[in-house]
């Protein structure tokens, strides 16, 4: 495979992308002898580039995978801003989201995802000591506590559900940037994904993270691969080779190393009912 990385966002990945096949079923693209264009931002250990632009992380591993399953080996990285990938998905900038999204009713009456590859919950980075004692969204409402949070995240809406105020949310491009608002003192709180507030509690040193179980149920969601709504038959293919394949022994042990861990497997609830009912 031959990595050729788009960085800097939607507008890049329009230049890179000029001239090259028109949008159209996946399976055309396929056929033609285009590469299958993976879109993610960076937000390890969901997705990321490698020093080469390889896609990394356990989704992009799960999805070449299952790809490879398929018979389908010629994948292209494409990076870009994660306001920006269903947008890219939509205008055929690129052929599948492996960013790490959650299955949800409005991203649902605009793509199509996958059968589930795994259940998350969300968490918060605060400052080390947690001198607020946040745990939940009601915390930082209760607590007059400001939050920053991704744009595009679903920490945003869930947020706003519970009555935390507009003024009270910070919303910016990146988790790298969520870290520097809660190191900064702008933000009292950082609201991500678990697996992202784990890995930068460890990395960074001076934050936290919050505990997973501490928020709601209704605040945990599965993550699906994003397909454009034209690719179907693209979709139930893939659909097919990864029976068997999540939650297996080499599924596993090749995501380990990205902190995917027996407790994110999704079990038997489907997509249909997942877009209905988050």
């Amino acid at each position: 495979m031959k990595w050729k990385l788009v960085a800097g966002g939607i507008a890049a990945a329009a230049v890179f992308v000029a001239g090259a096949a028109q949008a159209g079923p996946l399976e055309d693209r396929v056929a033609a002898g285009e590469p299958i264009r993976l879109g993610f931002a960076a937000a390890a250990p969901w997705a990321h580039p490698g020093e080469n632009g390889e896609p990394l992380g356990f989704v992009n591993v799960i999805t070449i995978d299952v790809l490879k399953r398929m018979g389908h080996t010629d994948v292209e990285p494409v990076l870009t801003d994660w306001s920006g990938l269903i947008p890219s998905l939509i205008a055929g900038r690129v052929d599948i989201i492996t960013g790490g999204m959650y299955i949800l009713k409005a991203r649902c009456e605009n793509i199509d995802f996958s059968e589930p590859i795994g259940q998350f919950g969300n968490a918060f980075i605060v400052p080390t000591g947690n001198p607020k004692g946040i745990q939940t969204y009601e915390d930082i409402k209760n607590a007059g506590a400001v939050m920053a949070g991704v744009t595009g995240y679903v920490n945003i809406e869930e947020a706003r559900k519970v009555g935390i105020a507009e003024d009270k949310i910070i919303k910016v491009p990146g988790t790298t940037e969520v870290l520097a608002a809660v190191r900064a003192g702008r933000a009292d709180a950082g609201a991500m994904t678990a697996i992202e507030a784990s890995t930068i509690a460890m990395e960074a040193g001076d934050v936290e993270a919050t505990d997973t179980n501490a928020l709601p149920q209704w605040t945990f969601n599965w993550v699906g691969i994003g397909f454009h709504p034209g690719d179907d038959e693209f979709r139930e293919g893939f659909n097919a080779a990864m029976e068997g394949y999540i939650g297996s022994e080499q599924m596993m042990a090749d995501v380990a190393q990205y902190d995917y861990v027996p407790g994110n497997v999704p079990g038997d609830v489907r997509t249909d009912w997942i877009c209905a009912n988050r």
